[in-house]
């Protein structure tokens, strides 16, 4: 069923008003009509309504609430997906389909061997283009909240994240013996909600000075991701496949 996002305070009463780009995907694309039923999900609270078409006009589509859906859809794990800046295309592929696996946030940061640089002036604009992919991946596969894509970080702002997360895994094509099922299983056992991150460098790798500013810290686990070199786009996947086979519950 079609799933669109919507913000709080288009919530009213027992209606909620769809606006903006929606309407014309809902009415054009979808060619849907009143009476039909579509999915509706507070950004805000996270909280998703099954609804009915009631009015569609240019400006705004009306649905009715028929009742509030109290299964969730997302993870008993969160993951933050800091991602080593790859070139553009690979970060839109990244972001849609970590969406898609049931990344919390993905964070773009800017490492040693990132080919790619964004200028201050054009961040904003690439983050509203990536948040917007983020939203479309996050409805297309029945989401209930939208990762959100933060700012460029360098590794000095990500070494003052680490210790948000219970354990924060760096996938590094030196490492040899620890593999990312090794530490999974190892912490499998705490079962609940855990907070993972995970690094991935970009086209070129990690670098080895970045590596080592980064191991001081206890709860960062370098792993293996197999004897094969991934991509910076696939790494980022099996990773985060692994993690939601091992924990999704």
């Amino acid at each position: 069923m079609t799933k669109v996002f919507v913000e709080s305070n288009q919530i009213l009463d027992d209606k909620i008003e769809i606006v903006g780009e929606d309407v014309k995907h809902i009415s054009n694309v979808l060619r849907l009509k009143c009476g039909e039923d579509i999915i509706v999900c507070d950004k805000q609270n996270e909280i998703s309504y099954n609804t009915q078409i009631s009015e569609i006009s240019k400006e705004k589509i009306i649905c009715k609430i028929v009742n509030i859906i109290e299964d969730t859809n997302e993870s008993n794990v969160n993951v933050t997906i800091f991602q080593g800046l790859p070139k553009a295309d690979k970060m839109e592929y990244i972001i849609q389909k970590a969406t898609e696996l049931g990344a919390k946030e993905i964070i773009p940061v800017a490492m040693r061997r990132s080919v790619v640089k964004i200028d201050k002036k054009d961040e904003n604009k690439k983050i509203l283009r990536w948040q917007k992919i983020a939203q479309s991946a996050a409805e297309q596969s029945g989401r209930d909240m939208i990762p959100k894509i933060e700012t460029v970080q360098n590794i000095k702002q990500v070494m003052e994240e680490i210790e948000k997360y219970d354990v924060f895994l760096i996938a590094y094509e030196n490492e040899k013996t620890i593999s990312i099922k090794n530490i999974l299983q190892d912490i499998a056992l705490e079962r609940g909600k855990i907070d993972i991150g995970v690094l991935i460098g970009p086209e070129g790798g990690i670098d080895k000075e970045e590596i080592e500013q980064l191991m001081v810290k206890d709860k960062v686990k370098i792993v293996s991701l197999g004897k094969r070199i991934l991509r910076t786009e696939t790494a980022s996947l099996f990773i985060l496949s692994n993690i939601m086979y091992e924990y999704d519950m």
